[in-house]
Order: structure tokens, then C-alpha cells, then sequence
């Protein structure tokens, strides 16, 4: 158990949200600069990933993601760098794979990539797909993307896009791919398909209480060993924030939670987030807000609750003050993480690390899988 324990990992995600300096809201550049700051201290702080999503919409700058992960990637040595999601649907695969086969290769092997159908869906009438497609046009092109990494040459035909006939693209991903998970948000349907094509389970649990997604974790690894497949990893991404009282966590988050959840209810028709509403998310939900100890006590319960592997969390928030970010990452590495680790020896209860996660290791200048 304690080598188990002891890989765990811990992530966070970042949707490029714009931060505050001083009072002042900083420029779409400063914010992308900021990002590679972020990512070197949670490097520093002894964090497992960092991960940027892709998103377009206004408050957001990670639109360009493969461009921020390079940087991120010149900018430290050894954190594994990913994509808190990757809208596939609106993708070309084949970019796709050239996009992060040239960043793995700069990474010196430390790229991964969670794919998802999108629950924001700007970026479909921005490239010009119908949302009508969402469910069948994520599978076809998740079949090629797998296909172009798993295999040397592809010949491949499809409704969405044009053939390719005996393609070998370039740069090379190593041999099998780089490590890629499914990312789901609730749906079984996206569980088996996880473990039909073999990939990880990303499971992005926002709201309610996220006990409840435990049978989805369990319907993946029976499904995984229906399929005849070894079991994978299953991981947690959240929302958080630490500071170094309850109190103070708290009232911080509440602050810029708030007007981006009031903004979103109206959009998609869900109720408007109160006081009371949002203490019951922080206390028995999927909020991870509090101090090092109220948090780690709360994630060491759910990774064993989910079968966990991983446990990422969505650190930025519209408008957060850049000051409270970096005390935030430094408190989750340097305190949160190991915390859990510690709670999990102590009182393991029944669970195991879900498989090892595919992330790959730099030995003599090449990367290899771990």
C-alpha cells in the first residue's frame, strides 16, 4: 500500500481564467504569462500535472492550448504537462496528433491529453460543426486520432472529414501514442467508451455530491474486464481553493465563484447559486474549498470513495487575484498533497490505486513509459 499511496497523483487544471493584480483585472497576455508561472510553481511545489483546457469564450485564454503547453514545456523539466480537456469533436485529429507529437517531443515525453465532447459547445459553430453531430462526431474522430497514434501508417475513411490513405504523419509520437484519457461528466455511455478503446477515466465531477460517481468507477472496471483489458486509472477533476483558514478559503472563493456561476445558471437554465447552497457544495459536495487540512481530509475520502489514481484541481477562477492562485498551488503541494497521502496510510479502508497512470519517464534523454 505505501507504494501505492505514493503514486497517487496530483494535479491542477486551469482554464485560463483572467486574474486580478492588485485590484486590476490583467490583459488576456499577462494572464497567458501567468499561466507559465503557475505551472513552473506547481512544478516546484512537487505537484504530478498541469494541465490548461481549451476554451472560447470571453474571461478564458486557453483557446491556443498545444502553443501554452510548449511554453510550459521550456519553462520547467519534470511536471507532466495536459489538457484539462480537448474538445475532439471540433478537432482534426491529424492536427491534433502533429500539434502534440511536436509538444511531447519539446516536453522531452511529459504531454497528455484528456478528450472530451465538450459541455461548453462555443466551438462548434465557431469551426463551422452542427451540435446535431455532438455524440457521433466525437466517436468517429476519436477513432481516428487513436488510429494515427497507435499505428505506424493509417488508411482511414469517415463522414466528418476527408480520407487518408497510408499516412504516416510527423514529428513521431513514441510508439503507442502519448497517454490520453476520456474525459466524462456524468454520462455511462462515455464510461464504456473509455474502456472499449482502453484509455483512462477522467471523471469531472462540478456539483452534488461526488460519492455519487463511484458507480461510474465501478461500471468502468467492470467493463474494462469484460473487455478483457488490464484495469487503468480512474481520476477526479474538482473545483478548489486553499488558503490557510476555512474561513478565509471560503469567503476568497465565494467572492469570484459566485458572479461565474450566476452568469452560467442563466445560460444554461440551472438554478442560481446562493450562500446556502454553495456552503452545502463545500461542505458534502464537489467544492474543495477550506484549509489544507478540511481539504485533504475531504479529497483522501473521495479518492477512496472513486477508486481514485488522481485527483486534479480546477484552481482559477474569473477574476481571482494572482496572489491568491500562488498561495493556493503552494498550499496544495506542499500541504494538501501530502496530507492525503498520509490520511490514506493511516486509514486505507478498501482502497487500491486503479492501475498505474500512462504518464512516461525521461531516462537518457528518451522518453519511455513508466
Amino acid at each position: 500500500m505505501v507504494d501505492q499511496i505514493d503514486d497517487l497523483e496530483f494535479g491542477l487544471n486551469s482554464f485560463g481564467d483572467i486574474s486580478t493584480d492588485a485590484g486590476r483585472v490583467m490583459s488576456d497576455a499577462e494572464t497567458l504569462r501567468l499561466l507559465i508561472e503557475e505551472a513552473q510553481l506547481a512544478e516546484a511545489v512537487g505537484l504530478d500535472v498541469f494541465s490548461m483546457g481549451e476554451h472560447y469564450r470571453e474571461g478564458m485564454v486557453d483557446s491556443a492550448t498545444p502553443v501554452l503547453l510548449a511554453a510550459a514545456a521550456q519553462a520547467t523539466s519534470s511536471i507532466h504537462l495536459g489538457t484539462s480537456v480537448t474538445v475532439l469533436s471540433t478537432q482534426d485529429p491529424v492536427r491534433l496528433y502533429q500539434e502534440f507529437a511536436t509538444v511531447d517531443g519539446i516536453s522531452g515525453g511529459r504531454t497528455q491529453l484528456v478528450l472530451g465532447r465538450a459541455s461548453a459547445i462555443e466551438s462548434f459553430q465557431l469551426f463551422g460543426y452542427d451540435i446535431a453531430d455532438y455524440e457521433e462526431i466525437f466517436e468517429e474522430k476519436l477513432d481516428l486520432f487513436l488510429r494515427l497514434m497507435r499505428e505506424d501508417r493509417v488508411t482511414w475513411s469517415g463522414k466528418y472529414r476527408s480520407s487518408l490513405e497510408n499516412v504516416r504523419l510527423h514529428p513521431r509520437m513514441p510508439d503507442g501514442g502519448i497517454p490520453a484519457w476520456i474525459g466524462i461528466g456524468g454520462s455511462p455511455d462515455s464510461v464504456i467508451r473509455a474502456a472499449r478503446h482502453g484509455l483512462p477515466l477522467m471523471m469531472a465531477i462540478i456539483g452534488g455530491r461526488p460519492e455519487r460517481f463511484a458507480g461510474h468507477a465501478e461500471l468502468y472496471l467492470r467493463a474494462l474486464s469484460s473487455f478483457g483489458r488490464p484495469e487503468l486509472p480512474i481520476a477526479q477533476h474538482s473545483l478548489g481553493f486553499v488558503a490557510d483558514t476555512d474561513e478565509e478559503a471560503k469567503n476568497v472563493h465565494w467572492k469570484h465563484w459566485q458572479p461565474v456561476v450566476t452568469q452560467v445558471s442563466r445560460e444554461r437554465g440551472f438554478y442560481p447559486p446562493t450562500a446556502e447552497r454553495y456552503a452545502e457544495e463545500v461542505d458534502t459536495g464537489a467544492l474543495y474549498v477550506g484549509s489544507p487540512e478540511t481539504v485533504a481530509q475531504k479529497i483522501a475520502g473521495i479518492v477512496r470513495a472513486n477508486h481514485l489514481s488522481r485527483f486534479d484541481l480546477k484552481y482559477d477562477v474569473l477574476h481571482l487575484p494572482r496572489q491568491a492562485r500562488e498561495h493556493s498551488i503552494r498550499l496544495f503541494g506542499e500541504r494538501v498533497a501530502p496530507r492525503v497521502r498520509e490520511l490514506l496510510a493511516e486509514n486505507p479502508g478498501d482502497w487500491h490505486l486503479t492501475g498505474r497512470t500512462p504518464a512516461r519517464i525521461v531516462k537518457g534523454g528518451k522518453a519511455v513509459h513508466s
